[in-house]
Protein backbone atom coordinates (compact mmCIF):
# COMPACT_ATOMS: atom_id res chain seq x y z
CA UNK A 1 0.00 0.00 0.00
CA UNK A 2 2.68 2.53 0.65
CA UNK A 3 4.45 1.72 -2.83
CA UNK A 4 0.78 2.70 -4.24
CA UNK A 5 0.41 6.18 -2.38
CA UNK A 6 4.16 6.93 -3.25
CA UNK A 7 3.08 6.21 -7.05
CA UNK A 8 0.35 8.86 -6.54
CA UNK A 9 1.86 11.18 -4.98
CA UNK A 10 3.98 11.61 -7.41
CA UNK A 11 2.00 10.07 -10.71
CA UNK A 12 3.11 11.58 -13.83
CA UNK A 13 0.76 13.64 -16.15
CA UNK A 14 1.80 11.21 -19.29
CA UNK A 15 0.43 8.23 -17.22
CA UNK A 16 -2.62 10.05 -16.35
CA UNK A 17 -3.19 10.60 -19.81
CA UNK A 18 -2.18 6.49 -20.07
CA UNK A 19 -5.07 6.14 -18.02
CA UNK A 20 -7.33 7.93 -20.06
CA UNK A 21 -6.52 7.16 -23.37
CA UNK A 22 -6.29 3.51 -22.34
CA UNK A 23 -9.67 3.46 -20.71
CA UNK A 24 -11.43 4.60 -23.86
CA UNK A 25 -9.79 2.32 -26.10
CA UNK A 26 -10.42 -0.50 -23.65
CA UNK A 27 -14.00 0.30 -23.60
CA UNK A 28 -14.44 1.48 -27.21
CA UNK A 29 -13.09 -2.02 -28.42
CA UNK A 30 -14.73 -4.26 -25.60
CA UNK A 31 -18.23 -2.05 -26.87
CA UNK A 32 -17.67 -3.58 -30.62
CA UNK A 33 -17.71 -7.40 -28.87
CA UNK A 34 -20.09 -6.83 -26.46
CA UNK A 35 -23.09 -4.42 -26.90
CA UNK A 36 -25.50 -3.83 -24.66
CA UNK A 37 -27.43 -2.34 -27.26
CA UNK A 38 -26.79 -2.44 -31.53
CA UNK A 39 -26.76 1.21 -32.36
CA UNK A 40 -27.53 2.46 -36.14
CA UNK A 41 -24.92 5.28 -36.06
CA UNK A 42 -21.27 6.16 -37.47
CA UNK A 43 -19.36 5.78 -34.08
CA UNK A 44 -16.48 8.13 -34.84
CA UNK A 45 -18.82 11.31 -35.96
CA UNK A 46 -20.89 10.09 -33.04
CA UNK A 47 -17.85 10.33 -30.73
CA UNK A 48 -16.68 14.00 -32.16
CA UNK A 49 -18.16 16.31 -29.89
CA UNK A 50 -17.84 14.06 -26.75
CA UNK A 51 -13.94 13.68 -27.26
CA UNK A 52 -14.51 17.73 -27.98
CA UNK A 53 -15.40 17.64 -24.50
CA UNK A 54 -13.01 15.63 -23.12
CA UNK A 55 -9.98 17.51 -24.77
CA UNK A 56 -12.24 20.82 -22.95
CA UNK A 57 -12.41 19.04 -19.70
CA UNK A 58 -8.74 17.92 -19.62
CA UNK A 59 -7.61 21.32 -20.03
CA UNK A 60 -9.61 22.86 -17.44
CA UNK A 61 -8.83 20.09 -14.46
CA UNK A 62 -4.84 20.53 -15.62
CA UNK A 63 -5.16 24.09 -15.51
CA UNK A 64 -6.39 24.19 -12.41
CA UNK A 65 -4.49 21.16 -10.95
CA UNK A 66 -2.58 23.40 -8.89
CA UNK A 67 -5.31 24.43 -6.64
CA UNK A 68 -5.74 20.87 -5.69
CA UNK A 69 -1.94 20.16 -4.81
CA UNK A 70 -1.78 23.58 -2.81
CA UNK A 71 -5.23 22.41 -1.15
CA UNK A 72 -3.84 18.77 -0.44
CA UNK A 73 -0.81 19.86 0.98
CA UNK A 74 -2.69 22.50 3.61
CA UNK A 75 -4.72 20.11 4.81
CA UNK A 76 -1.86 17.73 6.06
CA UNK A 77 0.63 20.09 7.47
CA UNK A 78 -2.41 21.43 8.87
CA UNK A 79 -4.05 18.40 10.39
CA UNK A 80 -7.19 19.46 8.69
CA UNK A 81 -10.22 17.37 7.95
CA UNK A 82 -12.49 14.68 8.39
CA UNK A 83 -9.86 11.56 8.01
CA UNK A 84 -6.90 13.31 9.85
CA UNK A 85 -9.44 14.13 13.08
CA UNK A 86 -10.30 10.57 12.82
CA UNK A 87 -7.98 8.08 15.76
CA UNK A 88 -5.34 6.50 14.17
CA UNK A 89 -6.35 4.20 11.46
CA UNK A 90 -4.69 1.44 9.09
CA UNK A 91 -3.41 2.77 6.12
CA UNK A 92 -5.41 0.90 3.61
CA UNK A 93 -8.30 2.00 5.63
CA UNK A 94 -6.94 5.84 5.39
CA UNK A 95 -7.11 5.40 1.94
CA UNK A 96 -10.46 3.55 1.60
CA UNK A 97 -12.20 5.47 3.82
CA UNK A 98 -10.39 9.15 1.85
CA UNK A 99 -11.37 7.82 -1.51
CA UNK A 100 -15.08 6.90 -0.15
CA UNK A 101 -15.96 10.36 1.41
CA UNK A 102 -14.42 12.35 -2.32
CA UNK A 103 -16.41 10.43 -3.92
CA UNK A 104 -19.38 11.68 -1.80
CA UNK A 105 -18.13 15.62 -2.30
CA UNK A 106 -16.64 15.14 -5.69
CA UNK A 107 -19.40 13.14 -7.43
CA UNK A 108 -22.84 12.43 -5.92
CA UNK A 109 -23.13 15.55 -4.09
CA UNK A 110 -21.97 17.71 -7.55
CA UNK A 111 -24.58 15.53 -9.71
CA UNK A 112 -27.18 15.79 -7.21
CA UNK A 113 -26.71 19.54 -7.23
CA UNK A 114 -26.38 20.05 -11.18
CA UNK A 115 -29.73 17.92 -11.31
CA UNK A 116 -31.28 20.35 -8.51
CA UNK A 117 -30.17 24.08 -9.36
CA UNK A 118 -32.02 25.04 -12.56
CA UNK A 119 -29.04 27.12 -13.90
CA UNK A 120 -26.89 24.27 -13.28
CA UNK A 121 -29.17 21.76 -14.79
CA UNK A 122 -29.14 23.33 -18.17
CA UNK A 123 -24.86 23.29 -17.62
CA UNK A 124 -25.26 19.28 -17.28
CA UNK A 125 -27.96 18.79 -20.15
CA UNK A 126 -25.12 18.29 -22.54
CA UNK A 127 -24.29 15.31 -21.37
CA UNK A 128 -27.68 13.64 -20.69
CA UNK A 129 -28.47 15.33 -24.18
CA UNK A 130 -26.85 12.19 -25.88
CA UNK A 131 -29.01 9.67 -27.56
CA UNK A 132 -26.40 6.98 -28.15
CA UNK A 133 -24.61 6.60 -24.56
CA UNK A 134 -21.36 5.21 -24.92
CA UNK A 135 -17.68 5.25 -23.64
CA UNK A 136 -17.42 8.42 -24.83
CA UNK A 137 -20.27 9.91 -23.47
CA UNK A 138 -18.43 9.55 -20.24
CA UNK A 139 -16.46 13.50 -20.49
CA UNK A 140 -19.23 14.67 -22.34
CA UNK A 141 -19.19 17.70 -19.98
CA UNK A 142 -19.40 21.46 -21.03
CA UNK A 143 -16.74 23.47 -19.79
CA UNK A 144 -18.63 25.25 -17.25
CA UNK A 145 -19.53 21.89 -15.75
CA UNK A 146 -15.91 20.84 -15.63
CA UNK A 147 -15.53 24.02 -13.73
CA UNK A 148 -18.22 23.23 -11.19
CA UNK A 149 -17.24 19.46 -10.83
CA UNK A 150 -13.66 20.83 -9.67
CA UNK A 151 -15.34 22.91 -7.16
CA UNK A 152 -16.89 20.51 -5.72
CA UNK A 153 -13.60 18.22 -5.66
CA UNK A 154 -11.51 20.93 -4.57
CA UNK A 155 -14.42 21.57 -1.79
CA UNK A 156 -14.22 17.79 -0.75
CA UNK A 157 -10.50 18.08 -0.17
CA UNK A 158 -11.23 20.50 2.18
CA UNK A 159 -13.63 18.63 4.55
CA UNK A 160 -12.28 15.21 3.71
CA UNK A 161 -8.51 16.12 4.53
CA UNK A 162 -7.21 14.12 1.66
CA UNK A 163 -3.56 14.37 0.51
CA UNK A 164 -2.76 14.41 -2.92
CA UNK A 165 -1.88 10.83 -3.10
CA UNK A 166 -5.58 10.03 -1.99
CA UNK A 167 -7.13 12.90 -4.25
CA UNK A 168 -5.22 10.97 -7.37
CA UNK A 169 -6.59 7.56 -6.36
CA UNK A 170 -9.65 8.88 -6.42
CA UNK A 171 -9.52 10.71 -9.45
CA UNK A 172 -7.79 7.89 -11.43
CA UNK A 173 -10.55 5.56 -9.99
CA UNK A 174 -12.92 8.41 -10.93
CA UNK A 175 -12.12 8.15 -14.50
CA UNK A 176 -11.87 4.71 -15.13
CA UNK A 177 -15.23 4.08 -13.51
CA UNK A 178 -17.17 6.86 -15.74
CA UNK A 179 -16.20 5.10 -19.28
CA UNK A 180 -17.14 1.64 -17.65
CA UNK A 181 -20.40 2.70 -16.64
CA UNK A 182 -21.25 4.70 -19.56
CA UNK A 183 -19.97 1.80 -22.04
CA UNK A 184 -22.47 0.10 -24.11
CA UNK A 185 -21.37 -2.75 -23.12
CA UNK A 186 -23.74 -5.83 -21.92
CA UNK A 187 -22.84 -7.90 -18.65
CA UNK A 188 -25.05 -10.59 -17.32
CA UNK A 189 -28.18 -9.02 -15.69
CA UNK A 190 -27.09 -11.20 -12.34
CA UNK A 191 -23.30 -9.75 -11.93
CA UNK A 192 -24.10 -6.04 -12.50
CA UNK A 193 -27.11 -6.63 -10.24
CA UNK A 194 -24.69 -7.64 -7.72
CA UNK A 195 -22.28 -5.15 -8.44
CA UNK A 196 -24.72 -2.49 -7.51
CA UNK A 197 -24.55 -3.28 -3.94
CA UNK A 198 -20.88 -2.20 -3.84
CA UNK A 199 -19.99 0.02 -6.95
CA UNK A 200 -22.17 1.73 -9.86
CA UNK A 201 -23.03 -1.10 -12.32
CA UNK A 202 -23.52 0.02 -16.05
CA UNK A 203 -27.23 -0.84 -15.63
CA UNK A 204 -27.22 1.02 -12.69
CA UNK A 205 -25.78 4.43 -14.26
CA UNK A 206 -27.39 3.74 -17.20
CA UNK A 207 -31.16 4.03 -15.70
CA UNK A 208 -30.31 7.93 -14.94
CA UNK A 209 -29.76 8.32 -18.74
CA UNK A 210 -33.33 7.32 -19.44
CA UNK A 211 -35.10 10.21 -20.78
CA UNK A 212 -37.50 11.17 -18.13
CA UNK A 213 -38.44 11.03 -14.17
CA UNK A 214 -37.93 9.97 -11.99
CA UNK A 215 -35.38 8.43 -13.50
CA UNK A 216 -33.48 10.86 -15.04
CA UNK A 217 -32.60 12.05 -11.35
CA UNK A 218 -31.54 8.77 -9.65
CA UNK A 219 -28.50 6.76 -9.32
CA UNK A 220 -25.83 9.62 -9.23
CA UNK A 221 -23.22 8.27 -7.75
CA UNK A 222 -20.08 7.32 -9.53
CA UNK A 223 -17.65 5.38 -7.78
CA UNK A 224 -19.64 3.71 -5.06
CA UNK A 225 -23.69 2.99 -4.67
CA UNK A 226 -23.73 3.50 -1.08
CA UNK A 227 -24.36 7.36 -1.38
CA UNK A 228 -27.54 6.13 -3.19
CA UNK A 229 -28.58 4.07 -1.15
CA UNK A 230 -28.25 5.81 1.99
CA UNK A 231 -29.87 9.05 0.48
CA UNK A 232 -32.67 7.21 -1.01
CA UNK A 233 -32.14 7.64 -4.78
CA UNK A 234 -31.53 4.50 -6.28
CA UNK A 235 -33.62 3.40 -8.62
CA UNK A 236 -34.36 0.27 -10.65
CA UNK A 237 -35.36 -0.02 -14.50
CA UNK A 238 -35.37 -2.56 -16.88
CA UNK A 239 -32.31 -2.32 -19.52
CA UNK A 240 -34.88 -3.13 -22.07
CA UNK A 241 -37.23 0.11 -20.92
CA UNK A 242 -34.26 2.78 -21.13
CA UNK A 243 -34.44 5.29 -23.75
CA UNK A 244 -31.47 8.15 -23.72
CA UNK A 245 -31.86 11.07 -24.04
CA UNK A 246 -33.92 14.31 -21.77
CA UNK A 247 -37.45 14.29 -23.32
CA UNK A 248 -38.05 18.22 -23.10
CA UNK A 249 -35.14 18.12 -25.62
CA UNK A 250 -35.78 15.75 -28.17
CA UNK A 251 -34.03 16.63 -31.08
CA UNK A 252 -31.05 14.24 -31.68
CA UNK A 253 -29.43 16.27 -34.54
CA UNK A 254 -29.52 19.34 -32.57
CA UNK A 255 -27.95 17.37 -29.22
CA UNK A 256 -25.14 15.90 -32.27
CA UNK A 257 -23.98 19.52 -33.16
CA UNK A 258 -21.39 20.81 -31.09
CA UNK A 259 -22.26 24.78 -32.00
CA UNK A 260 -25.28 23.64 -30.27
CA UNK A 261 -24.29 21.75 -27.28
CA UNK A 262 -21.98 24.72 -26.31
CA UNK A 263 -25.23 27.22 -26.98
CA UNK A 264 -27.28 24.51 -24.74
CA UNK A 265 -26.73 25.95 -21.27
CA UNK A 266 -27.82 29.26 -22.09
CA UNK A 267 -31.51 27.99 -23.54
CA UNK A 268 -34.39 28.23 -21.40
CA UNK A 269 -35.11 25.71 -18.83
CA UNK A 270 -37.11 22.65 -19.15
CA UNK A 271 -37.08 19.69 -16.79
CA UNK A 272 -37.98 16.14 -17.70
CA UNK A 273 -41.25 15.11 -17.17
CA UNK A 274 -42.87 12.41 -14.91
CA UNK A 275 -43.29 9.02 -15.78
CA UNK A 276 -47.11 8.28 -17.01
Amino acid sequence: METIIHYFETIPSLHRSLILVGGITFFWILEGALPLFKFNYKKWKHAFPNLFFTVTTIIVNFSLAFLLLKSADWVQVNNFGIINWLPEMPLWLYVILGVVLLDFFGAYLAHFVEHKVKPLWMIHLVHHTDHKVDTTTANRHHPLESMIRFAFTLFGVFVVGAPIAIVMVYQSMSLIFTQFTHANIKINKDVDKALSYVIISPDMHKIHHHNMLPYTDSNYGNIFSIWDRIFGTYLYLEREKIVYGVDTFPDEKTNSSLVELLKQPFQGYRKPTNVD
